[in-house]
């Protein structure tokens, strides 16, 4: 029998035609012929797009994450989990890896307690964990993690968060750090929770400030126990308590003074202002365009914040204003993590959130006149409401020019197994391929046995970690092994990427506008310190090329002001650009310019 021309949208019109004396065998016959129809055209099974396989126990990143307990979590401090910081420490030019730890409410013996590892990348495919020789074997609630050369001496520093005093790690220039937090005037009252993190260099003077978000006002000995209020009741099972019910807490940003100290300018610098959210990742983002960084927290369940730059040392809350705090609904969300991308080429850096399970993600498209849509569902970016989301990052895996989107998941409830709630504590990751048509389709089911595995995820951090174009994931999970996901496919598309180094403004060069040309696109990005879910990406930046063997021109905007073009840049290779060394241009938008400054390949 032919194929009909009947899609599943028409059968309810065909249906509701039929009278009671139709032919029963005629129907039936439409029956037999529709679902030969479908089994001829639908594909058995996905070509594969990818091939994601978690190879972090062959690579040697053996550490198993502690965090609270494994099959209730009777406070909501047992279920943030931590996040993933990479950084090249050694400044071998290969990235290494540091994973934040946590502990467990029971506490454990003198010299068994869980800490955070760094992990040294070995450049053959394999890491040493050289925690203890590094000095950074501290134990603890830890949460997240940011980089940056905070004292511009050309070697990254590390900042770590915690549910108690932060830490603040001194690069000391021969493989180990300097725990200075306390005398750097950073390590917080010991009862703020610390969750996201990134470096920036607000004011713009050379030097890098740092931001930190926190979550609740929480202390153990006063917190609710599980079910006895209505913000700890979920689908009518007694869990643990919270956000909701419990006290906000305070943004903190600290100002850079140049002599390995820093101030407390939150309430000078409008951070305050933002009081009664429940803030988690912090993604600097300069979404207007102007030069002067701005900073999206995400929280959950309240408003998300945008701070915008008002360039005199203080801020603004425009969220609201600018349609990115609430979804398209004007519902507020349970946002957790948050990344950056102009991930439909039109020139200007979008903003997307993870949320709650029973929601979907957010993602806010840059209207370009300093405000955002909601353009979830028109991206194709509304699926899965079952998962709970926490790190996500827009990356290239396919290097085809179009940033791609990975998301991890997991629950807060491991409660929802036992009771089935319709959810799984243990969820899978979803990849999200950007069609370059401004929608994004769900591939995660073709990209690997890596993107079907089950966990509760937490951090993410991506990385070019073997310097040949292939960007990797590395991924927290609660109480079970870190996973590292790498690309096993390869193909003939080309890459670039940039290391900046600043002179007049900081030495990372974080906050850096980079403008790609190829042909009659344009590629842009920032250098970005923090971001994801509590996790902080290789400040490298990764561009795919597709095709296009060739770039056209390469303009940075620095933070000091400074715009320079670059020509000379190597394809399929990083880049090593150092303000000053290009040719200035007069205006932020460049004409194209014949002289060729130099640019050196780091590798």
């Amino acid at each position: 029998m032919p194929c009909l021309a009947v899609g599943f949208h028409s059968i309810p019109r065909v249906c509701s035609n039929l009278t009671v004396r139709f032919p029963i065998a005629i129907f039936a016959l439409l029956l037999v012929g529709l679902t030969e129809c479908l089994s001829q055209t639908a594909p058995s099974k996905p070509a594969p797009v990818a091939d994601f396989v978690d190879i972090a126990k062959k690579a040697g990143l053996d550490l198993t994450i502690t965090y609270g307990g494994k099959t209730t979590k009777k406070y909501i401090i047992e279920t943030t989990g931590t996040g993933v910081a990479i950084l090249d420490y050694d400044n071998d030019g290969w990235p290494d890896i540091f994973i934040v730890n946590g502990t467990t409410l029971d506490g454990f013996p003198k010299g068994q307690a869980p800490t955070s590892h760094l992990y040294h990348n070995n450049h053959d495919g394999t890491f040493t964990d050289v925690t203890a020789k590094a000095g950074v074997a501290a134990t603890g609630w830890g949460q997240g993690a940011c980089v940056g050369d905070y004292d511009n001496d050309g070697w990254d520093d590390l900042y770590v968060t915690y549910y108690g005093k932060n830490r603040l790690y001194h690069n000391e220039h021969n493989g180990t750090f300097k725990e200075v937090a306390e005398s750097a005037g950073v390590a917080g009252n010991g009862k703020d929770w610390g969750s996201g993190c990134a470096f920036v260099d607000y004011d713009r003077d050379g030097k890098l400030d740092l931001m930190i978000a926190d979550y609740v006002d929480f202390d153990l000995a006063t917190a609710p126990q599980p079910g006895q209020g209505t913000s700890c009741i979920w689908k009518g099972v007694p869990v643990m308590c919270g956000p909701r019910g419990l006290k906000p807490s305070r943004n903190i940003l600290y100002r850079n003074l140049g002599n390995g100290k820093f101030e407390d300018v939150s309430a000078k610098a409008g951070i305050e202002k933002t009081q009664g959210h429940y803030c988690l990742s912090v993604s600097p983002v300069d979404y207007n365009n102007d030069g002067w960084p701005d900073i999206y927290v995400a929280c959950d369940s309240t408003p998300s914040i945008l701070y915008r730059n008002n360039h005199d040392g203080t801020f603004t809350d425009v969220g609201v204003v600018a349609g990115a705090a609430f979804n398209e609904d004007g519902r507020e969300q349970a946002g957790m993590g948050s990344t950056i991308a102009d991930y439909d080429g039109d020139g200007r850096l979008d903003i997307f959130k993870t949320n709650f399970s029973d929601d979907t993600s957010t993602l806010y498209h840059n209207s370009g006149d300093g405000t955002f849509s909601d353009a979830t569902f028109a991206a194709g970016l509304g699926l899965h409401t079952q998962y709970l989301g926490w790190g996500t990052m827009f990356f290239d895996f396919d290097n085809d020019g179009w940033p791609d989107l990975l998301l991890v998941n997991g629950h807060v409830y491991p409660e929802v197994d036992a009771n089935h709630l319709g959810a799984e504590f243990e969820e899978p990751a979803i990849l999200y391929h950007n069609l370059g048509n401004s929608t994004f389709m769900d591939v995660s089911n073709a990209a690997g046995p890596a993107l079907t595995s089950k966990a509760s995820s937490r951090g993410l951090a991506i990385a070019d970690l073997w310097n040949d174009g292939r960007q990797s994931a590395v991924i927290t999970n609660m109480n079970s092994p870190v996973s590292l996901f790498v690309n096993q496919q390869r193909n003939s598309n080309h890459w670039i990427a940039f290391r900046t180094i600043g002179t007049k403004s900081n030495r990372d060069g974080i906050g850096a506008r980079i403008e790609l040309t190829i042909g009659k696109r344009v590629l842009v990005d920032e250098v970005r310190s923090g971001s994801s879910y509590n996790s902080s990406s290789d400040l490298r930046v990764h561009f795919g090329l597709g095709t296009v063997d060739k770039v056209d021109a390469v303009e940075i905007r620095w933070p000091s002001g400074l715009v320079e073009q670059f020509k000379s840049v190597k394809v399929d290779a990083i880049n090593t650009v150092q303000e000053g060394a290009g040719i200035a241009v007069p205006k932020l938008t460049a004409a194209s310019l014949s002289a060729s400054p130099v640019a050196v390949p780091s590798q």
